[in-house]
């Protein structure tokens, strides 16, 4: 199936995100570090306290081994007091392994410009000036204390070659270093640019929602009393003595008095909705009942043998029955209908302790745009003006349930609507209903 991207991201963890950056950032120096190491050691024969070098690395490593598992099971952003913390431990990590490596005659003496530039990049403006002063502290330390290199032959008559070989794998280091970080950040930025512009998408729906739903029920409580009037005037007919002997006229009659039923059903749901429905009177039934009337209901007005209704739910559980859910699954399938009229599937299945409702036709199946914007009011393949609000009214209600919406074209021709809602927040609860 082709799916529809989704419409509204959530927004980043911008602070997950930056200590994300920081680790992976570790992780290569890490592995620059014990690489430098080695090659000092043994290729150049440099002597220098291996053990005591390797053990920044390994101290780092375990910082980065215990801090992934941390933040993935984390559900609060990371704050910029913690951000801070870890690019202190970086500073001290780096001005350690110089201390033990000639101090600032060490070419990687630069590095501590990357750490000020993180610190510029990633934290706010107070944090990011203890971060630059913190580095020039070390700075200062490693001028007076230090212990010197002591360069065996050729090196010793020629230490600037060493110090411009070593510059250039130290400025290699911050090039890789600088990339990876530049391009992670103009990702995240780029991700929250996305964020926003759903939120701000979703305050513009939320606003016509609240519009539509004044206006629904403004119409609702207009069409309440004429189509009462209606449903006593063919009560009243049916009953007429010239009227009653003439069967075709009362066949008209009682589909004319089931119409206006379904009206004022619909009438009355938009009210319920709009009245809080689940808080004043709940209609408590089942999730098979409820998906068994609503398929009834569809067949009632349709051929029955149009809809093809299959259940995979499996275990029944108690709900809390929504107008306004049962109004908008009635719209998908009314959808469906109108572009395939002699076959529409319909499953129902649970997955991940959700409801999994699908809704399948054989008709033409959706455009490349319309699964671009789906969900987006006034956007229609019917063309008609003001249409594609019911899709627009699926995705909002399914997204205030919790759940999701998406529409997609079937390989073997046809559109699917596939529409997913946790089951606790249909879930009856006897506690709540006292």
């Amino acid at each position: 199936m082709i799916q529809s991207e989704p419409f509204a991201p959530a927004a980043p963890d911008t602070g997950g995100q930056n200590m994300w950056l920081l680790i992976q950032l570790r992780w290569i120096a890490i592995g620059g570090q014990i690489i430098t190491i080695e090659i000092v050691n043994d290729m150049l024969g440099i002597a220098i306290p291996v053990q005591r070098l390797l053990m920044v690395p390994a101290l780092l490593m375990v910082l980065n081994l215990v801090s992934g598992p941390l933040l993935r099971r984390r559900r609060s952003t990371v704050s910029n007091f913690e951000m801070t913390a870890a690019l202190l431990v970086d500073v001290a990590a780096l001005a350690v392994q110089l201390y033990y490596s000639g101090g600032l005659e060490n070419p990687f003496a630069s590095l501590f410009v990357l750490q000020v530039v993180l610190g510029a990049v990633l934290l706010k403006p107070a944090s990011a000036w203890i971060i630059a002063a913190s580095t020039g502290a070390a700075l200062a330390m490693l001028s007076v204390y230090a212990r010197p290199l002591v360069l065996p032959p050729p090196y010793s008559t020629d230490p600037m070659a060493l110090y411009v070989r070593g510059s250039m794998a130290s400025l290699a280091l911050i090039v890789i270093l600088l990339v990876t970080m530049v391009t992670r950040i103009s990702r995240n930025l780029r991700e929250r640019d996305a964020a926003l512009a759903g939120v701000r998408q979703r305050a513009v729906e939320d606003d016509h929602i609240v519009r539509m739903g004044l206006l629904a029920s403004g119409a609702a409580h207009e069409l309440g009393t004429p189509l009462s009037s209606l449903s006593v005037l063919i009560g009243d007919w049916k009953r007429m003595p010239k009227l009653a002997t003439d069967r075709d006229l009362q066949e008209d009659l009682a589909d004319m008095d089931q119409a206006v039923q379904r009206c004022k059903t619909i009438v009355s749901g938009i009210l319920m909705s709009a009245g809080e429905a689940r808080g004043v009177s709940p209609a408590v039934t089942t999730m098979r009942a409820f998906l068994d009337d609503l398929v009834r209901d569809w067949r009632s007005i349709r051929s029955p043998d149009a809809i093809r209704y299959t259940d995979r739910f499996g275990e029944d559980v108690p709900i809390v029955a929504d107008p306004a859910l049962r109004q908008v699954i009635g719209n998908v399938v009314d959808n469906a209908a109108e572009v395939s009229p002699h076959w529409i599937e319909i499953t129902a299945s649970r997955a991940d302790n959700s409801l999994v409702l699908e809704v399948a036709d054989s008709g033409p199946g959706f455009s490349r745009e319309i699964l671009g914007s789906f969900g987006r009011p006034y956007r229609s393949t019917k063309g008609k003006p003001g249409g594609g609000l019911g899709l627009f009214l699926l995705v909002n209600v399914a997204r205030k349930l919790g759940g999701s919406a998406i529409a997609g074209n079937r390989a073997e021709g046809g559109a699917i609507v596939r529409i997913t809602l946790p089951i606790e927040a249909l879930a009856y609860r006897k506690e709540a209903a006292r």
